[in-house]
């Protein structure tokens, strides 16, 4: 069954049983009123008359005393129990008429207790439920109009909605594009807040769609240009190698430079895969003096430079202690790589954050490459980064590392000055 013939027929039993509960209710409280009504009345008459009763004689026109509170359309019935003393009839009973009846004892004029019974006819009672009856049944009908039209309207507001959705999604899994849907900028409801929703899901699809493209792209680009190296550098070892010692020496140190950069470049990309998984954090507490002072020296031992740290600094931090080496060694390395003299390592604290910052002394990087360090496979020079054996991804990674930790990396840097990374690590509390 389709969603629409579904909205359709639930609105309209739905609406149908809620009227005829209704009309329903109505009518019986109607009768409940009514019926009491009259029966309260006939039960005053029979108190009156046996108020009458008790105070007259043996002269009395009874006859006219009982057509006095005979009820409309009723009788006035008195016996002792065994024998009919006295009845007043207005009209014949009719079988199919109904009645309401009251009993009660009273005091005769010789002074035996008898039973006075009042009937009362509630034909015309009958009649006016029958009338509502009519009425309400007629008001069901008639409403079960307006409610079918209100259930189409209903179903047209909700489902036109929605087959414009299925309609771009379908024309987007046919064409292969991220068609979105045209909606108003302000205001709207539930079902427009769903089709922003569409929209925005559509964009962010889009956009890791073009960012994978252009990885797919970057990543075979690099790879393609040391394999073609150590290619070239084969064919020629074959050609003359094995001839030359000289060509063979420049081929074997050529192939083992690009291999090894192949597998440098192979690593990062893992690691950025693996970055992007967002593995679970386990922040500790950090002694900063010592965590830094360590890892400036395994950095000295590996490259032969000098790494320098500042020893005013505050007393600790909270962050993943492995993760955090991991990003500074990444921030050190790439300060090393473009700058010839010391790096510096310094810290401070603010109310909310540590700052830890990596300055060097190299060229410096124009304000215009700024925002874009942190792309993967994003160069400030192409040529400067072949000769340093940069893949334009180790920020990246970075900037990775740093997310998943909630730090913040701040970049200044002025041509012929150097550069200087810092990261904003909050402090406890503060993640």
């Amino acid at each position: 069954m389709r969603l629409k013939t579904k909205i359709h027929l639930l609105t309209t039993l739905l609406m149908l049983v809620l009227l005829v509960a209704t009309n329903s209710g109505i009518y019986f409280l109607y009768e409940k009123i009514a019926y009491n009504t009259e029966y309260k009345q006939l039960q005053a008459r029979a108190n009156e008359l046996s108020s009458t009763l008790s105070q007259l004689n043996e002269q009395t026109d009874l006859q006219q005393v009982l057509r006095a509170y005979m009820p409309t359309d009723g009788a006035v019935y008195i016996d002792d129990g065994q024998n009919l003393k006295m009845k007043v009839q207005a009209t014949l009973e009719m079988p199919d008429v109904p009645y309401i009846t009251f009993t009660m004892p009273a005091i005769w004029m010789d002074g035996t207790v008898v039973q006075i019974k009042l009937k009362q006819s509630m034909e015309e009672v009958a009649s006016t439920l029958g009338l509502l009856k009519a009425i309400l049944v007629v008001v069901s009908i008639v409403a079960t109009i307006p409610i079918f039209l209100a259930s189409l309207a209903l179903g047209r507001l909700i489902l036109l909605p929605l087959d414009r959705l299925n309609e771009t999604m379908l024309k987007s899994a046919t064409t292969g594009k991220y068609e979105k849907i045209e909606i108003p900028d302000q205001g709207g409801d539930e079902l427009t807040n769903i089709h922003r929703t569409f929209n925005m899901m559509m964009e962010k699809l889009e956009q890791h769609y073009q960012k994978q493209q252009q990885f797919v792209s970057n990543a075979s680009h690099e790879l393609k240009t040391p394999i073609t190296v150590i290619e070239s550098y084969a064919k020629l070892l074959l050609r003359r190698g094995f001839e030359n010692k000289e060509v063979a020496q420049e081929s074997l140190q050529a192939i083992v430079n690009e291999s090894a950069r192949m597998h440098e470049m192979v690593l990062q990309l893992l690691e950025l895969a693996k970055n992007n998984e967002h593995f679970e954090v386990h922040c500790m507490q950090i002694e900063l003096n010592p965590f830094l002072k360590k890892i400036a020296l395994q950095m000295q031992q590996a490259y032969h430079r000098s790494f320098i740290v500042e020893d005013k600094m505050p007393n600790a931090i909270y962050s993943d202690e492995k993760m955090l080496r991991q990003l500074l060694f990444i921030l050190l390395d790439n300060a090393r790589k473009y700058s010839e003299d010391e790096v510096l390592i310094h810290a401070k604290e603010t109310t909310t954050h540590v700052l830890i910052t990596i300055q060097d002394f190299g060229a410096g990087i124009p304000n215009e490459h700024i925002t874009h360090l942190f792309e993967r496979f994003y160069r400030v020079n192409e040529d400067r980064n072949r000769k340093t054996g940069g893949s334009g991804l180790g920020l990246a990674i970075a900037h990775e590392l740093a997310g998943q930790l909630g730090i913040a990396i701040d970049v200044e840097s002025t041509l012929g000055e150097g550069s200087s990374f810092t990261l904003r690590v909050p402090k406890e509390g503060q993640q």
